[in-house]
């Protein structure tokens, strides 16, 4: 396989969100697998610098939402207006009608604007008064809140958090990052304005499929599935991921093992990404959340106690 264009992105990426290899890399996972994605972290840590970095290097149609109140499903998926000259009903597009979304503060939004999103998420198309648009290829949203904030929000259900392939943090630089932020950005310019297109819509298209002849072994796809079973019986857990976080974690590592350059899965591409598949799709116990026990926590723990096969 010739993975020129995955290394290529993957520096380009890199020039936007300094000192985030690990980020970057989650990003690409998620682009590869055709996966949607939540960031979830502070305000002004390059969330949106991110996946408008992203969506120029593919050279792809972008369109950012900012999530407010009052925003309505319409204002997100368009509306049928009646043309009085034809004496019929028109569609007009909404945003949503773009290869990347940038869903800002998602949560901000009234639970009725966020289900909005899940048809397309989940299909690839939109239903305006019966009728159903396909959505461009391919179609992937960043959705992002803050964690700090909560006032005025409304917490995302379960059905939509299932939907996004990985919830990922990107978190403050280091001291040497936040100084290369700083020097590379003295002359005035954006580290946007140095990015350049160098891949088409065909071309994702033709990685993304590559990554579907990834190979994974049965002693992986065994280990897998144990990962996941494993977050139903564990005691802190009351409810446990669906096998949709199974061919989450697998579609994932695949991604994974490809943008390391490898056709083939081994165990560290999927402990590596577990925790940000995983994590958001199990619900802990109330009374395990006041004693600090989180959805991370517990999938690192099962991580340490499910056997890892050697080999690949």
């Amino acid at each position: 396989m010739d993975f020129t264009k995955v290394r290529e992105m993957r520096e380009n990426l890199s020039k936007v969100l300094l000192d985030k290899g690990e980020t970057v890399d989650d990003i690409l996972v998620a682009l590869l697998a055709k996966g949607h994605v939540l960031l979830e972290d502070v305000p002004g840590v390059g969330k949106t610098v991110l996946v408008k970095g992203l969506s120029k290097l593919l050279g792809c149609k972008f369109k950012r939402i900012q999530f407010t109140p009052d925003l309505l499903p319409s204002d997100i998926t368009g509306i049928s207006i009646y043309n009085q000259k034809t004496g019929e009903f028109e569609y007009k597009k909404g945003p949503i009608m773009a290869n990347i979304i940038l869903a800002d503060e998602i949560n901000r939004t009234s639970p009725k604007t966020q289900s909005s999103l899940l048809e397309g998420m989940e299909e690839g198309q939109v239903t305006i008064d019966g009728e159903t648009y396909p959505l461009p290829e391919p179609f992937l949203v960043f959705a992002t809140q803050n964690p700090i904030e909560y006032e005025g929000t409304y917490s995302l259900p379960e059905a939509q958090l299932d939907r996004f392939l990985m919830k990922c943090h990107i978190g403050y630089p280091s001291f040497l990052g936040e100084r290369e932020i700083l020097l590379s950005q003295m002359d005035g310019t954006h580290p946007l304005d140095k990015l350049e297109q160098i891949l088409d819509i065909e071309g994702l298209k033709e990685l993304q499929q590559k990554v579907t002849e990834v190979k994974v072994s049965e002693p992986i796809l065994n280990y897998i599935l144990e990962i996941v079973r494993s977050t139903r019986t564990y005691p802190s857990v009351y409810l446990g991921s669906s096998p949709r976080g199974a061919l989450a974690l697998t579609k994932g590592a695949k991604a994974k093992a490809f943008i390391n350059e490898r056709d083939y899965v081994i165990p560290d591409d999927v402990k590596e990404i577990a925790v940000k598949v995983l994590a958001h799709r199990i619900i802990i116990k109330p009374e395990e959340v006041m004693q600090g026990v989180t959805g991370e926590k517990v999938i690192e723990d099962i991580l340490k106690g499910v056997e890892v096969p050697i080999g690949r």
